[in-house]
């Protein structure tokens, strides 16, 4: 056996070894070899000013190029009519890309996307939000991070589900909101697994049990909370006439928040 057969071979057998332990490559490669508390971010290859939305279609990879806004992408704030850097349209791809500061509202899916190793330095307004009236929408975001996010980081607006796997959150106020005052509202459903949070946060999830939401967590880890006072899973009483959306608990129910206490580790 050559040198090239012994290391693809090898390679495939490490690979189904990781697919047997419920692992992937991505999440070593996003997360380390040591567990889930040693995410590593990683550096640009190179820098590019965006002043107006890039739309996506199809699979764009970026290779770990930072992207930051300019001009009127470009202010920094937390209004909430900023344009998204990126634009994704149904069924789009957005591979290995860095949104930089400023960050306007990151990306926009219109419809079923998939965010692979995407990475978010300083979110702005929000780092994603998910769209799309179909309640069969597809939202997968695997590996990569986001930080610095005063306000949320994933804001679920459409309906469907949105899956989040091998991610990292860190300094941030709600990491997943669905929309508790959209003008239209849906029932949404939101999946965790192999999540590291890091303080200091808010809430992980939050959801709308008047419209049939719910959460699934696991595998999440906290790392930094020694008080606990990240709360995993909020919700909420939900609204389409934009008024705050009162709140309604905490907690496991199996219902709406579905996760045990075994699914969340402290650091």
């Amino acid at each position: 056996m050559t040198a090239a057969t012994r290391s693809r071979t090898h390679g495939r057998a490490a690979t189904g070894a990781l697919a047997a332990l419920g692992l992937s490559i991505g999440m070593l490669m996003s997360f380390g070899t040591t567990g889930a508390h040693a995410a590593t971010w990683p550096t640009p290859n190179g820098s590019q000013g965006v002043s107006a939305t890039i739309a996506v279609s199809g699979t764009k990879d970026y290779g770990m190029k930072r992207l930051y806004g300019t001009g009127d992408l470009g202010s920094g704030g937390q209004g909430e009519d900023q344009g998204p850097i990126l634009e994704l349209a149904p069924g789009a791809v957005l591979k290995n890309v860095i949104i930089g500061a400023p960050a306007a509202d990151g990306v926009h899916c219109k419809g079923s996307c998939t965010l692979q190793n995407v990475w978010w330095e300083d979110v702005g307004e929000d780092a994603a939000t998910f769209r799309g009236s179909s309640s069969s929408n597809v939202y997968t975001v695997s590996g990569g991070g986001a930080k610095e996010a005063s306000d949320k980081v994933f804001q679920f607006n459409g309906a469907g589900t949105l899956n989040v796997s091998d991610f990292a959150v860190k300094n941030f106020g709600t990491f997943i909101r669905s929309c508790g005052n959209c003008s239209t509202q849906y029932k949404r459903t939101i999946n965790l697994n192999s999540i590291e949070v890091s303080w200091k946060g808010s809430r992980i999830a939050g959801i709308n049990t008047n419209y049939g939401d719910s959460a699934t967590l696991r595998n999440i880890t906290i790392v930094g909370d020694s008080g606990k006072k990240i709360v995993p899973c909020q919700k909420y009483i939900g609204n389409d006439d934009g008024d705050e959306p009162d709140s309604n608990g905490s907690g496991p129910d199996g219902t709406h928040c579905k996760y045990a206490t075994s699914d969340i580790t402290y650091k």
